[in-house]
């Protein structure tokens, strides 16, 4: 889908807040979105651009849940489906991304959103990148990028990730950034999955969309883009990246990351700029809800009946999973745990609950821990493993940190109090308060 037809239909239900007044890149807009979060904001009237704003699009499950048309609890089976029966998306060589193809590449006229005052300059932070290798094929990730001149960029390589192994494979790699996308492209780029799984694939079985060519660079795009900068990745050229906020809402460090040469600037003849504001809402929910279903394939690849998974926010939308499971036996809690560590390697901390605990409400987890969990029994330390690059506490250069798994679940056979909370009765309120 067109993103502009979606914040159309925002419009329309009154789910989006329209600000005709002028206002910056620099800045005033990332303020604006923080101080509305979650509420979605069109900024009608950039002065540094011609082009609109959007964002706070994305904020939560239900907003993704709302625009697929199904319920919060859908999405993990919906999303592990869409990565099983991957389908290809239809070729079009009339592409609204590509309406307007700019004559000359320059990034000041589009509006690349300076976020913070300690950002080392203004980000793409909302870019889906489509990259290609000759053996594997295409992949889609999400990588930020600070420019640095009319016409580059650097870009933050994450070490370990497909496109770094493309770059270091090839020393340089074309790429697409594609800016503007609905959830079917936001969250298959967030899936991991498989070296060689095309992630358009999974979009389209998620809704199906159509791809392009792009311009000037041998890789097939998604074809309702807002906007497309092609060019060029190369390892050997390098700059300062950063300082950036990162999901964990901390400031990030300068390093010296590859240069992004921009070779063409695409876009729609009414294109619309989706600004994502870095380490907040919609840049957890769309880091944390797509690693879930693979989380949740772990745990029942050993045999456990899991119900749901959530990445918590309170956890930077990464490092910390709560897992829902009906137990039938009792190591089912800490077969879980291991599941779950094994779906998603960069978690510090991993909780399971029984089925009658609410994962989605901290105090019924927190109640949980207290009434069910017991440390020398229930307690799974995983010492000294490679963790995540967003932890500021994992050791610097390595990632390596201590994990730790809580079994919350009850005992199959309870010896002394019961673990169940007493119900008190449901009563008309009407009966008794009024007619």
């Amino acid at each position: 889908m067109i993103l502009e037809e979606y914040i159309r239909k925002l419009q329309q239900d009154e789910k989006i807040i329209t600000i005709s007044k002028s206002i910056s890149k620099n800045l005033e807009i990332a303020g604006v979105l923080k101080s509305l979060e979650p509420q979605s904001v069109l900024f009608e009237n950039v002065k540094e651009s011609e082009y609109r704003v959007a964002g706070n699009l994305f904020c939560n499950k239900k907003q993704v849940a709302d625009y697929f048309g199904i319920t919060t609890e859908q999405i993990i089976p919906t999303l592990a489906k869409a990565i099983e029966e991957r389908s290809k998306p239809e070729v079009t060589d009339k592409a609204p991304c590509q309406e307007v193809i700019e004559d000359k590449v320059d990034l000041d006229t589009i509006p690349i959103l300076m976020h913070n005052k300690t950002d080392g300059g203004p980000y793409i932070s909302s870019g889906v990148v489509v990259a290609a290798d000759p053996e594997y094929g295409q992949n889609l990730d999400f990588h930020r990028a600070m420019q640095i001149g009319k016409d580059r960029m650097v870009v933050r390589v994450v070490s370990g990730r497909d496109f770094h192994k493309f770059l270091e494979r090839n020393g340089e790699v074309d790429v697409a950034f594609c800016i503007g996308n609905t959830p079917e492209v936001l969250v298959a780029a967030a899936t991991s999955v498989e070296t060689g799984v095309n992630e358009l694939e999974i979009a389209n079985s998620l809704r199906k969309l159509s791809v392009t060519r792009s311009k000037t660079v041998d890789l097939m795009i998604p074809a309702d883009s807002e906007f497309v900068l092609e060019g060029r990745i190369i390892l050997g050229e390098r700059h300062d990246e950063g300082p950036f906020i990162d999901l964990t809402e901390t400031i990030d460090v300068i390093r010296q990351e590859p240069i992004f040469e921009v070779k063409k600037i695409t876009h729609r003849k009414t294109a619309i700029w989706q600004g994502l504001l870095p380490g907040r809402d919609e840049h957890k929910i769309l880091m944390g809800m797509p690693r879930e279903p693979t989380v949740f394939r772990k745990v029942k690849e050993r045999g456990i009946d899991v119900l749901d998974v959530y990445i918590t926010p309170g956890g930077a939308s990464w490092l910390h999973v709560a897992v829902k499971i009906k137990k039938k036996n009792e190591d089912d809690g800490i077969q879980a745990l291991e599941g779950a560590f094994a779906g998603h390697k960069s978690a510090k901390h991993i909780w399971v609950y029984d089925d009658d605990i609410d994962i989605y409400n901290d105090e019924e987890r927190e109640w949980a821990m207290a009434t069910r969990f017991q440390a020398d029994v229930d307690l799974l330390i995983k010492d000294q493993e490679p963790g995540s690059s967003l932890d500021p506490s994992a050791e610097p250069g390595t990632k390596m940190t201590t994990k730790c798994g809580f079994d919350c679940t009850k005992d199959m056979d309870t010896k002394g109090k019961s673990f169940e909370k007493a119900k008190f009765p449901e009563v008309d309120l009407k009966k008794y308060l009024g007619e």
